[in-house]
């Protein structure tokens, strides 16, 4: 489980070596992490530590303590598909183009 993290602490670490805090200004990467570099950071970055920063969360949260955080991954919604299955059964969404004469 706490491999769950790993990648998404990769995405933030090759963000944060290729930012300009890091690479014009020659800051510390857990400096430009802080409190007043942290604002200047590429919107990217900021978006990956607060996304890293939900993942550790996630891992000491006792209503996820079963299922285990969410992967960062792509699903099968964000791929293209417009099928919107919860669980199993029936389609949560019905998509207007394969419904008939209704």
């Amino acid at each position: 489980m706490p491999s769950s993290c790993a990648d998404i602490r990769a995405a933030l670490a090759a963000c944060l070596q290729n930012s300009d805090c890091v690479m014009i200004e020659r800051n510390k990467p857990i400096d430009c992490l802080r409190d007043p570099l942290v604002h200047t950071l590429p919107t990217r970055c900021q978006q990956l530590k607060k996304g890293y920063g939900d993942c550790k969360r996630g891992l000491v949260d006792m209503r996820k303590r079963f299922r285990g955080n969410k992967t960062v991954a792509l699903t099968e919604n964000e791929k293209g598909s417009s099928q919107g299955q919860l669980y199993a059964g029936k389609p949560a969404y019905q998509d207007p183009k394969s419904s008939g004469s209704g």
